[in-house]
């Protein structure tokens, strides 16, 4: 029997977090939106972004990925939905913050690099070591009077996915897209922590649609 994306997803994210695989449950938001998308292509294009990275430090990752693979802020664009689906983001070279946050980090584990996202307000950053970096900016480093005060929130897989469907979320109300609002709703409130108020908007958009 085949499992729904949706289904999937909320087995990984109601996991220990420690074991939640950002990357998978990141296709799997993806494969939601877009059943024919390929969760074990867009892992594959992963490992091929970190087996050719010629350097495995922060410095080589980041020529890499944003100098030679290509990857930038979608600026043009910023609102498009294909911003936060991860397999587009491989795709087209494109994407927002925290998605190309996402795929700094998930190349980075892949080079045993320690790389944490930030949950900081606004603009999705990362940190390795005591460099604070700007994934939207090419991975340039933010300075330090830049940066919210006090300490910065570490985000670990269940508030990156939040975030990323927060951002959809916010995308298809501004549309009035219903459709992909259910599905959107569906995987919010399957994420522990999330607000119980969504999962009674969640109810209220399924009245709608009887």
């Amino acid at each position: 029997m085949v499992t729904r994306p949706a289904d999937a997803f909320r087995v990984l994210v109601q996991g220990a977090e420690d074991e939640i695989p950002l990357d998978h449950a990141a296709l799997l938001v993806a494969a939601t939106a877009r059943p024919a998308v390929d969760v074990v292509a867009g892992l594959a294009r992963l490992d091929a972004l970190a087996a050719g990275c010629p350097e495995a430090t922060l410095d080589g990752l980041r020529h890499h990925l944003f100098a030679v693979e290509g990857f930038r802020g979608n600026v043009e664009d910023y609102y498009d939905p294909r911003n936060s689906y991860l397999d587009q983001v491989l795709e087209r070279r494109l994407g927002i913050p925290i998605t190309l946050a996402l795929v700094f980090m998930e190349v980075g584990r892949r080079l045993r690099l320690s790389i944490e996202g930030l949950n900081t307000p606004g603009h999705f950053l990362v940190r390795a070591g005591d460099a604070v970096l700007d994934p939207f900016a090419g991975g340039a480093e933010v300075h330090p009077t830049l940066l919210p005060s006090g300490p910065l929130e570490v985000a670990g897989p269940r508030v990156v996915l939040a975030r990323m469907l927060a951002n959809l979320k916010q995308v298809f109300l501004e549309r009035g897209d219903v459709g992909n609002l259910r599905w959107v709703l569906e995987l919010r409130t399957a994420i522990p922590g999330v607000p119980a108020t969504e999962r009674d908007e969640l109810r209220r958009l399924l009245a709608r649609l009887n």
